[in-house]
């Protein structure tokens, strides 16, 4: 009898995550597609040039490339110290790595799908507020002195993850306009091997975030985080859960767009708006990412950035909830989409229809990119 209940939760478990990527997947496989034709024609060789400095024009440029070059955190870590190395500076390269993590595409469309489009208002807002926390944050605790020695332990070149990912430059060359370039062959092909290389260095925080996700959604009750957020005092909950979000963050281990089906389950469970900004924005802040950071910029700056980077999680979760209060548009309701009906919610609808006609799409890119060198890509990829 023990043994048919333990089966039963684990099948409850991935129930929810099938159904949960059941209902995701189309919106995953579009905002990996914008994302990569946005890719295609952003040149990673013109980016170095334009940060090299930390005034507010060049951080604002350095948001919008990091938009343009939409990373897993991996890779988005892995791409602010190789432009560091190159000679950007310190923190026009971390606002490069925070925007192309969390002011990307898919990230705000699977948000609308799951929670609605206020949280992809607020984490775009969000987005914003913690740039310039950290703009502000690094001026502060990044001396000259520790900036130096950063540079001096990221040109040794020590390896973190997806490195080979990072180094690559798949936007398509040529003269003209970018439209021009974007209709080519090569254009199209440049689109499929930024898709395909994209999901290769997602999937597996994907699906590890939809199985937490599932598991979570299946066996831990509503109560017991209505309990952890402190949901029964309206004002410590405001107060409690930006602060707290992020460490659940770190304990999930999950990173950029991986997050977001934990974040529906959380949120549903009581977690408060600004908690929730701030929970979506810790995935820079991970045990593994943190790590990383140790090995490419020295204890010493490591622990400053990370800081920074919670900090910074912090105040933009409880700016956007004091903002989006103040306007009326915190949702009244906590009905995001974690799949909790297990697979009786797969059903043939609307959403089937559109994964089947998006999964067209990623099996002609996923085509192009096998006839085009594809696997040699991905044996670089680390």
């Amino acid at each position: 009898m023990h043994l048919y209940d333990a089966l039963a939760a684990v099948g409850d478990a991935l129930g929810a995550t099938v159904a949960m990527a059941w209902h995701i997947a189309w919106a995953l496989i579009l905002g990996f597609a914008l994302s990569a034709v946005v890719q295609a024609v952003v040149r990673r060789d013109a980016v170095t040039g334009l940060l090299g400095d930390a005034r507010p024009r060049t951080l604002a440029t350095a948001s919008g490339l990091g938009i343009a070059s939409s990373s897993c955190s991996y890779a988005a870590v892995a791409l602010a110290r190789s432009l560091f190395r190159k000679g950007a500076d310190f923190t026009a390269a971390i606002v490069f790595q925070v925007a192309s993590t969390n002011l990307v595409v898919e990230m705000g469309i699977l948000l609308a799908l799951l929670m609605g489009w206020q949280f992809t208002a607020a984490s775009y807002t969000g987005g914003v507020v913690m740039i310039v926390v950290v703009a502000l944050l690094l001026r502060v605790v990044l001396r000259p002195p520790l900036v130096r020695a950063a540079r001096e332990q990221a040109e040794r070149g020590r390896t973190g993850s997806m490195e080979g990912h990072a180094a690559m430059d798949m936007s398509v060359g040529g003269e003209g306009p970018w439209w021009r370039r974007l209709l080519s062959g090569d254009g199209f092909t440049s689109v499929s091997h930024v898709f395909v290389m994209e999901w290769a260095a997602v999937v597996r925080d994907i699906a590890i975030g939809l199985l937490i996700a599932g598991a979570v959604s299946a066996w831990v009750p509503t109560g017991f985080w209505q309990a952890f957020f402190l949901t029964g005092h309206p004002v410590l909950t405001q107060v409690w859960g930006p602060l707290v979000a992020p460490v659940v963050a770190v304990a999930s281990f999950v990173c950029s767009v991986g997050n977001i089906p934990l974040a529906a389950v959380l949120w549903n469970g009581g977690i408060s708006f600004g908690g929730m900004v701030s929970f979506l924005f810790a995935d820079l802040v991970i045990a593994p990412v943190v790590i990383i950071y140790r090995k490419y910029y020295g204890t010493g700056a490591a622990l400053r950035l990370t800081g920074v980077l919670y900090l910074a999680a912090v105040v933009a979760g409880y700016v956007v909830d004091g903002l989006f209060t103040l306007v009326g548009l915190v949702p009244d309701q906590r009905h995001a989409t974690t799949a909790a009906g297990g697979l009786s919610e797969v059903t043939w609808n609307y959403t089937s229809v559109l994964d089947v006609a998006f999964g067209v799409v990623a099996l002609v890119l996923v085509a192009r990119f096998a006839r085009t060198g594809g696997r040699q890509m991905l044996s670089m990829m680390d």
